[in-house]
């Protein structure tokens, strides 16, 4: 049985893969044929080449720039998830806090982001404000959703078995709001690692975003595309751990439903 499905799941993966591999196959064939510059499209073996000749630099950086999505991404669900039950108790916070935090995503994060350089400096702080930045407002606004969207039925049968307003809150709200949290937060996971990059490009002197911007500078394709390709991966690194944390959390209602 276990083994029908692990087939099963490479069988349901299989078609992502063969995807990435003729997108490789693709680059590189294009950039040959087309005889494209190295410092606009580089093939992919030479892309990948730097990568293994400058691993250890790239490890470095890649861990600076994966602490701050962390850092920003946890700070920001701690948050999130406050702003969120605050919004959900309180009608004056729903009527005020709420349209807010909606409003504030108007505001271009580009522009907030040398204000947080001036306030925190060139130090970690101020790449972790950039992250927050990106990742407050959807697990935020989609926390507040999941609250809302708690089946009220639920809570009246709750309310005339006697049980108290914490109790209604952490027995039917919490668990109707879970799916939205995690939604949320798989969002703020992907994009966590933009707003790394961004603000080590605006005043950083480590991290994949500042070696990327040095080897752009330089002219150097393969060292920019080889830093992308990390930050890429490290996207869907932070995505997929979200998932599985999510999977593990709400196992118990698949098993309901099965």
């Amino acid at each position: 049985m276990n083994e029908r499905k692990r087939s099963g799941k490479l069988a349901a993966h299989m078609p992502v893969v063969l995807f990435i591999l003729l997108l490789a196959a693709a680059w590189e064939a294009g950039a040959r044929m087309f005889e494209i510059p190295h410092y606009i499209i580089p093939k992919l073996s030479d892309v990948l080449v730097s990568m293994g000749d400058n691993w250890r630099l790239l490890s470095k950086h890649f861990a600076i720039t994966l602490g701050e999505a962390v850092l920003g991404l946890g700070i920001s669900a701690v948050f999130g998830v406050l702003a969120a039950v605050w919004i959900e108790s309180s009608g004056l916070a729903k009527k005020t806090i709420y349209p807010l935090i909606v409003t504030s995503q108007t505001i271009p994060i580009i522009a907030l982001s040398p204000i947080m350089v001036m306030w925190f400096g060139y130090e970690i702080w101020s790449k972790v404000a950039v992250v927050i930045l990106f990742t407050f407002f959807p697990i935020a606004v989609n926390t507040a959703d999941g609250f809302r969207s708690a089946d009220p039925d639920i809570g009246e049968l709750l309310r005339t078995m006697g049980a108290g307003r914490f109790d209604r809150f952490r027995k039917w709200k919490i668990p109707s709001a879970l799916p939205g949290f995690f939604t949320g937060l798989k969002m703020a996971a992907a994009i966590s690692v933009g707003g790394a990059t961004l603000g080590e490009w605006l005043g950083g002197e480590n991290g994949l975003g500042m070696y990327t911007k040095r080897a752009s500078n330089m002219l150097r394709g393969e060292a920019v595309f080889s830093g992308v390709l990390l930050l890429s991966a490290m996207g869907v690194l932070l995505f997929l751990v979200v998932l599985a944390v999510e999977r593990a959390a709400l196992a118990h209602r698949r098993n309901k439903n099965e």
